[in-house]
């Protein structure tokens, strides 16, 4: 299994997370994962950089494989933009470029005004996009004049050798078929094994299955859950609230109903390497190939170093 390091625009500036770039390379992680926001989830998170400015900086930085957890290719950006920015980051990264996409929240894709679209619409919207992006990445001119997209003599004249992975995220039965039918991967946040079996078994095959945690570093499980809860209290939000809620501000209202033990349902509060590795098992045992841990809070020093110390040498 390849353990990786999640990098959060929603949480961090654009120098913390390179600087947490080339600390996880250091520590030994194998790769990178990076959230692309227009907003934060809530404002205790207090960032949200330009993710394409960041993925072409850590080029530059280090030179672990970066995947996209995940961008939407439908409605803030036109997949063709995408599908350019996409080319030029896996050059950027010599072939070590994942492009990660999902169906999105509103929360980022309502900004223009845009009607935020049902389910079944949305991956209707999401599989057109990764056509019109793949057409793109064989060269020469494209014209589409599909469903949801147009696109008229346009050509990307800077592109990898190879077309850029795509990786398609998916929690519910609908986007896991999608998935499976159209991704070269499958990325979730969910230790569930039964949707990687659906993964695999309705087209995905043997192809990579991406999963990623969250942790908050701390000297005591308590002190970590204190962390979580002030900078992630959403993650305790259930349902599909995470899909239609359009602003941090209404995520903070509805994060009102958390309470701060929840956290530890969903996040590895603390300083345990014993609570991580049980963490990493239940990813494992549900069948993904890879594992990104993201740190909220300031100490992620002190996660990479319990990582470098304890965590990747007991799992190597």
């Amino acid at each position: 299994m390849r353990i990786g390091y999640f990098l959060s625009s929603e949480e961090y500036t654009p120098a913390e997370l390179l600087a947490q770039a080339r600390g996880a390379e250091r520590a030994g992680f194998e790769a990178l994962w990076i959230s692309d926001h227009y907003h934060p989830w809530v404002d205790a998170q207090g960032q949200s950089p330009f993710v394409w400015s960041t993925i072409g900086a850590l080029s530059q930085v280090c030179a672990l494989p970066v995947t996209t957890a995940v961008t939407c290719p439908t409605v803030r950006i036109h997949p063709a933009v995408i599908a350019q920015a996409a080319a030029t980051s896996a050059v950027l990264h010599q072939g070590r470029f994942v492009l990660g996409v999902g169906s999105g929240e509103a929360l980022n894709e309502h900004i223009l005004g845009d009607v935020w679209p049902q389910t079944d619409v949305r991956l209707e919207m999401l599989a057109e996009a990764v056509e019109v992006m793949r057409e793109l990445w064989q060269g020469g001119f494209v014209n589409h004049h599909g469903r949801h997209y147009t696109v008229e003599h346009a050509r990307l004249y800077t592109l990898p050798e190879q077309p850029v992975p795509v990786h398609v995220s998916g929690f519910g039965p609908k986007a896991v078929d999608l998935a499976a039918r159209i991704g070269d991967g499958y990325v979730s946040t969910m230790p569930d094994g039964d949707l990687v079996r659906r993964f695999r078994d309705n087209g995905g095959g043997d192809k990579p299955c991406q999963a990623g945690f969250k942790a908050a570093y701390a000297e005591s499980e308590e002190a970590g859950m204190r962390i979580a809860y002030e900078k992630w209290p959403n993650a305790g939000v259930p349902g599909e609230l995470s899909q239609v809620l359009p602003s941090p501000r209404h995520f903070e209202q509805a994060a009102q109903l958390v309470r701060p033990e929840m956290m530890k349902e969903s996040f590895v509060c603390g300083d345990s390497a014993d609570a991580h590795l049980a963490m990493i098992g239940r990813y494992a045992e549900a069948g993904f190939d890879e594992v990104y841990v993201a740190n909220t809070g300031p100490n992620w020093p002190g996660l990479f170093d319990l990582y470098q110390r304890e965590v990747l040498p007991r799992l190597r």
